[in-house]
Parts: structure tokens; C-alpha cells; sequence
């Protein structure tokens, strides 16, 4: 399997991640401007409103509305964690680690929230779910920092291993291996990509999360609410620091500053890999240039094509996601219809999987297969489902389909849902239902054109425009490119965007950056 990792950076919309494998799109991310609420963030924050009758506190982090802390997110250790916080704002903890500090008792899993918290208390506590349509963020006080190959938790003695490094030898080596290196009072979680991974390794990234944890410490000691005390890497870097392996051929970037920050944190964590990284230098938008935007066009939206002619029909409610699984036009004789809804039901299964990674859709998920009356093909498009989601990052639980054909499946949510939108609103009329003559499309471009050129005396100037429009400015023995040249002395770079609808146009300077009218 090949696998690319496409990056996008654009001043206005932030920074989009598309992940590739074998050229099709199975991953998008985006990292809006400014997002100061990202999974992993640690926040010094102050209890606002203890819930008894939901066992649950409302906290302020700086977020429009308060973010909500449950009980059972405490963490074991929360007294312990309670304590460091009150000594060092104090100012007399003087250790960087936890050598010294005497742990508290574990809190009972029945307990009161009101047993341990009260109203105005500090406490640092993490983000364990993104702000997600009118919900605030969702805490956890039981902290963790994660790293390439463990995550780092203090408070803790216990060192556990990934389910999905199966090997009882390698299981016994990897944690006799982080016992001898660990400082007392942490805890370590052994990551997947451990796996087959020698000392050295392990020990650098349990030594870069140690600093993390000292500088943590350090900042908390003149931490006022809500300040972010310890802050998630960026959205790249973490795909990359879960991710990466050696089926990655190229990670392409089209900005200068993530070009740099991209090679920088892979030749740290991966030097072979290092020359994969390479900087977009081209005119054309990388989406459009590798085939992205086609693919996210053609991948959101209420219904979804199969290859075989079936679709799916995707619909979002409030409390779940529903999805609908159609022949189209695939047609069979009653004898094999069994085995057509079968072959259907298999394909749909395999874009259903890729969807839910692509739409990052999680909560409830309810699948209308096609009927099947055969028990073992149930079963076999079963086996097929879990093995298709096996490479899905996100916790998730699948139910064997029911009787009517009915495939349940939760799937962690931590960030709001990627919703894009597929349907354009007409360039013609701008959902109005009426229009404009369309021969003044070219009075608009070479009025501002004029402007441009005349009265802000820009130089370099690119018009991009739609490919129809681009044929039309450049065609013809005295194109309308030349005249503007005769006209202003100045020759424009015409260059089209398979993204942009009939009639819009916009115009950037030599920088590239665009020149707003």
C-alpha cells in the first residue's frame, strides 16, 4: 500500500491534510486558524459550577461557553494532580519530576464530583473532545502527553502495551524495556509502532515527553485561568507522529514554514524518510494537481457512487448518522439476486469504512445493508466490515447485522465532523433564479484589471479564472490578453481553476498573495 500525505496551507481557510493510499483519498483534516481547543491541549482552568445530578463540574477554559468535566474523566490520580497544582502554584516545588511527591489514594469509581471538586477551584485539565456544534469542550483531568512510540502518564506506576502488538516475546521486551527507563510516578502507555523498536529509540521520545512534562511544571507555576498551559502539536505533525511508516512515498507541502517545520519533525523522528518531504513549487493549486479536490467533490455530499453502480445515501440527524445502501443499476435474475446483493453489499462496505475516516463521523452509526436471507453471507460481509475499519484510527465497536439487514456502529468522537459542501450555488444567478447578461463578465475583469494596474500600480498580476474563461481571454489572433498588454504595458498571467464556478475570477500579486476588490 502507498501512502502520500498531501498539505495544503492557505492564509484564509488555515491548513487541510489530505492522506492518500494507493492515490484515493481516505483522510482529510483540516487546522483551522487559530484553533486553541485541539485535542491533547492542556489547560490550567477554573471550576465554575459543580452538577451533582450529573456527578459533573462545568469548567472555564476560555471557551464561549464553559467546557464540561464528568466524574468518571476525573482520573484516579485527580487528588495527586490536585495537590501538585496547589504546591507549585504555591511555589515550593522545586523538582522537575515526581520523585518526591507522595501520591494520593485512588478516588472511588462511585464517588461524588462534589467530594472532590468545588467552585473555583484551579485544576489543570486536557482536551479530550473538540467544541462540537452548540457543546463546549469535553475534559479529562486523568492527563497524558503522547509520543511517536509511548505516551507519558503521570501519577501512575503501571506500564501497558498496545492490543495490537500480539506477540507475547516482543509484548515482554518492549516492557521490560520502558520499566528500566521510566522515572517513578509515571506511567507509560507502549504505542503500536513500538513494535520491533530497540532502546535507544524508546528512550529519546520518553526523554522528549519528560521535557514536556518539566516544561508543563515550569508554566504552571504562573498560569492564571484559562491559559493553555501545554499545547497539542500541530494537526501535521500529529498525523505524522501516529502515522508515518515506511509505506509513505511523499509528503508534499505547498508552504515554505510547514515545508521546514514537516522535514525538521520527520528527519527528528525518522531521518530515512527525510527526502520524502518535498515543497510544492507549481502554480496550480496542489489540490487540483493531485487530484484532491476532484475526490472531495465526488466523496461528500448526500449520495455517494460506488464503481459498480451502486450509491450510498448518507443522512445526518441530530442524534445519529444513517446510511443507505442502494443497487442502482446493477440488475440481477432472481436466481443470483442473493449473490448481487452480496457483491453490493461488500463494495459498500469497503466505501462505508473510508467514509467514516474521510467524514471523521462518529457517535451512532446506523448502515441499511441490502437484505441478505443467507446467515453466512451476513456474517461474511461481518468479517469484511471489521476488516476494512481495522486501519481506522478511531475507537470503534460494529454490530453484527440484525435480521433486517441493519449494521450499528459507534465510532469515537473527539472533533466536530468534516462537512463540506458539494452542492454549488449557481454562478449564474447566486440562487437569486435571476441573471445578468453574461457579456459583461469581461467589463467586470477588465474594469477591476484597470484599477489594478492604473491606480494601485501593482506589478506580476495573475487573473485565475474558470478554464472556459481562461480559452476565451487567450484565444483569438489578437487575444483579449494581448490587447490588455498593448493597453497597460503590462503582460497578465491568465491561469485556470477547475475549482472556481463559470463567472468567478480573482486576482493575485507577485507574492501570490490576492488582491482583494
Amino acid at each position: 500500500m502507498v501512502k502520500e500525505l498531501i498539505i495544503d496551507s492557505t492564509p484564509e481557510k488555515g491548513v487541510t491534510i489530505a492522506l492518500l493510499q494507493d492515490k484515493q483519498l481516505v483522510e482529510l483534516n483540516k487546522e483551522t486558524v487559530n484553533n486553541n481547543f485541539a485535542v491533547g491541549d492542556i489547560y490550567l482552568g477554573r471550576i465554575k459550577k459543580i452538577m451533582p445530578g450529573l456527578n459533573a463540574a462545568f469548567v472555564d477554559v476560555g471557551y464561549e461557553k464553559d467546557a464540561f468535566l464528568h466524574y468518571l474523566d476525573l482520573g484516579p490520580q485527580v487528588q495527586s494532580l490536585i495537590k501538585l497544582t496547589r504546591i507549585v502554584k504555591n511555589g515550593s516545588y522545586q523538582e522537575k519530576l515526581l520523585n518526591s511527591l507522595k501520591l494520593e489514594k485512588d478516588i472511588d469509581k462511585a464517588g461524588k464530583i462534589s467530594d472532590i471538586l468545588s467552585r473555583n477551584m484551579l485544576l489543570p485539565v486536557q482536551i479530550a473532545k473538540e467544541p462540537i456544534s452548540t457543546k463546549g469542550p469535553r475534559l479529562s483531568s486523568d492527563l497524558s502527553i503522547a509520543g511517536r512510540f509511548v505516551v507519558l502518564v503521570p501519577f501512575s506506576s503501571t506500564v501497558s502495551i498496545s492490543k495490537r502488538i500480539k506477540g507475547s516475546t516482543e509484548r515482554t521486551r518492549l516492557k521490560k524495556i520502558v520499566e528500566g527507563i521510566k522515572p517513578p510516578n509515571f506511567g507509560v502507555i507502549i504505542r503500536t509502532v513500538s513494535e520491533g523498536k530497540g532502546v535507544e529509540e524508546l528512550q529519546k521520545d520518553l526523554l522528549d515527553l519528560i521535557a514536556k512534562w518539566e516544561l508543563f511544571t515550569k508554566r504552571l507555576r504562573n498560569a492564571e485561568p484559562p491559559q493553555k498551559v501545554l499545547g497539542e502539536m500541530d494537526r501535521a505533525s500529529t498525523i505524522l507522529r501516529d502515522i508515518l511508516t515506511d509505506e509513505f512515498t511523499h509528503i508534499h507541502v505547498n508552504d515554505t514554514a510547514i515545508y521546514e517545520e514537516t522535514k525538521s519533525y520527520v528527519q527528528e523522528i525518522s531521518p530515512d524518510l527525510e527526502k520524502i518531504v518535498k515543497l510544492y513549487k507549481h502554480k496550480e493549486p496542489i489540490f487540483e494537481h493531485f487530484g484532491v479536490e476532484k475526490q472531495i467533490k465526488a466523496a461528500f455530499g448526500k449520495t455517494v457512487t460506488l464503481p459498480g453502480g451502486a450509491y450510498l445515501v448518507i443522512e445526518h440527524t441530530e442524534a445519529l448518522h444513517v446510511i443507505d445502501v442502494n443497487s442502482g443499476n446493477r440488475t440481477a435474475n432472481k436466481e443470483n439476486q442473493e449473490d448481487n446483493a452480496l457483491l453490493v453489499n461488500m463494495e459498500a462496505a469497503k466505501e462505508i469504512a473510508r467514509q467514516l475516516r474521510l467524514r471523521d463521523m462518529g457517535g451512532i452509526v446506523v448502515v441499511d445493508f441490502i437484505d441478505m436471507h443467507k446467515p453466512n453471507n451476513r456474517k461474511e460481509l461481518f468479517n469484511h466490515l471489521r476488516e476494512f475499519m481495522a486501519t481506522d484510527r478511531a475507537r470503534h465497536t460494529i454490530l453484527p447485522p440484525s435480521k433486517f439487514g441493519l449494521v450499528q456502529i459507534t465510532r469515537q468522537r473527539v472533533r466536530p465532523e468534516m462537512s463540506i459542501v458539494t452542492n454549488e450555488k449557481c454562478p449564474a444567478c447566486d440562487g437569486t433564479g435571476e441573471i445578468r447578461s453574461s457579456i459583461v463578465l469581461m467589463d467586470d475583469i477588465e474594469s477591476n484589471l484597470s484599477f489594478i494596474l492604473q491606480e494601485q500600480n501593482e506589478k506580476g498580476i495573475t487573473l485565475c479564472v474558470h478554464p472556459y474563461i481562461e480559452a476565451f481571454i487567450k484565444s483569438g489572433f489578437v487575444s483579449r490578453r494581448l490587447k490588455w498588454f498593448i493597453k497597460y504595458g503590462k503582460w497578465i498571467k491568465v491561469q485556470s481553476v477547475g475549482a472556481y464556478n463559470l463567472t468567478e475570477f480573482h486576482f493575485f500579486n507577485a507574492k501570490e498573495e490576492e488582491i482583494k476588490m
